[in-house]
């Protein structure tokens, strides 16, 4: 028996007006972006132009890879989720490095810890359980999960500590770049190695050995069925936009976080960890709404996973050659506490592999409490 040919709908105005098309709306503040920065705007419109522009700019980075992974199997396409997964994020620490906005980097760090964590499971949750008495989810899958990240936690705090009782104590929020001294920078080296070990061993753990847990069979009902041409097209557009306004964006943190009052690590630990990952948040509360918890899950926790495991190392590594100095893993006291206490959050609440609306209730009132304590600091 034939099967019919997957649903292409038409690129048109009506996507637009679909949950998946409003990030495209904001593509207009792209080139605005870019004429303002050239025309020397004010630093707080640059700033708020090309953060509002790095949101389609990521939505289209992340369509394209699903796209590609949907026509590269299992194991591929896994593969490709997990490597383009959190790239706007990357790339625009990386320019950061390159500034040599060491703290900042790490802020955002953290904030997309917590933020896929707290923000996003919370809002997966609270939007997917209203009208539900609960929402269930594979209690294996999430615990594996849940454990690699509190290994990975374990393993960013340690330089700290370190610096703590042997070296000159925690940076404060408010600083700019710390120069640490060789011991803690190798040890921090030494430490984004043994991640991204246990990166590599994750991803032949979930894409080899044990794929169907961490791969759930889920159609997708928003497919816009790209050729594998136009989605590599796509996705080499995509890269150049968000390298382009990740420029912008990082060339104006320093004067816009004075112009509005903003300190430069709330800005890194909230404003950098939303927008480069705005996209994907909201895919995960749609897909919760839909009683796809499995994958909101997934999307939350696994992606605060390969931040600690994958992006934090890759930084690190990278600060050798780009920037003023390396950079050190060493975390303020702000920073300590929110990664080790969402962590621990995470583990907890997902442990009975069920979730209700006020569970996510609580997660986004944990969020906002640490968002008024960077804010704050």
């Amino acid at each position: 028996m034939n099967q019919a040919p997957p649903r292409r709908p038409r690129l048109d105005a009506s996507f637009l007006r679909t949950p998946l098309g409003w990030p495209y709306l904001l593509t207009p503040l792209i080139p605005v972006a870019v004429a303002l920065d050239l025309a020397g705007a004010s630093a707080s419109i640059v700033f708020a132009a090309s953060a509002l522009g790095i949101v389609p700019t990521a939505a289209l980075m992340g369509r394209a890879t699903e796209e590609l992974a949907a026509r590269s199997g299992p194991g591929v396409g896994g593969l490709l989720n997990v490597t383009f997964g959190n790239a706007p994020e990357l790339i625009i620490a990386l320019f950061a490095l390159g500034k040599g906005l060491q703290e900042v980097v790490k802020a955002s760090i953290v904030g997309s810890i917590i933020g896929n964590i707290l923000l996003v499971l919370g809002a997966a949750m609270l939007a997917g359980g209203i009208g539900r008495q609960k929402q269930t989810f594979s209690r294996t899958g999430v615990s594996i999960q849940t454990s690699m990240l509190l290994l990975a936690a374990a393993a960013l705090v340690m330089p700290a500590i370190f610096e703590l009782v042997e070296g000159k104590g925690l940076p404060q929020p408010g600083a700019e770049a710390v120069n640490y001294g060789s011991t803690v920078e190798q040890l921090s080296l030494a430490v984004a190695i043994v991640l991204i070990v246990t990166y590599v061993a994750g991803l032949f753990f979930s894409l080899k050995t044990h794929r169907d847990i961490f791969n759930p069979e889920y159609e997708d009902d928003d497919s816009w069925g790209w050729s594998t041409r136009t989605s590599v097209l796509a996705l080499a557009v995509a890269g150049v936009l968000v390298g382009v306004m990740s420029e912008v964006l990082v060339g104006s943190i320093s004067e816009a976080s004075h112009a509005i009052g903003l300190s430069e690590f709330f800005i890194g630990v909230i404003v950098v960890a939303i927008v480069g990952n705005a996209a994907e948040h909201w895919v995960a509360v749609l897909v919760a709404i839909k009683d796809k918890m499995d994958l909101a899950v997934n999307i939350a926790i696994g992606s605060s996973a390969q931040v600690a495991l994958f992006v934090a190392p890759v930084l690190v590594i990278a600060s050798f050659f780009l920037g003023p100095h390396p950079l050190a893993l060493v975390f303020n006291g702000f920073e300590l506490g929110a990664i080790l206490l969402a962590v621990l959050i995470a583990n907890y609440v997902t442990q009975d592999g069920e979730s209700t609306w006020f569970e996510g209730v609580q997660l986004l009132a944990v969020y906002f409490v640490f968002g008024l304590a960077f804010y704050f600091a």
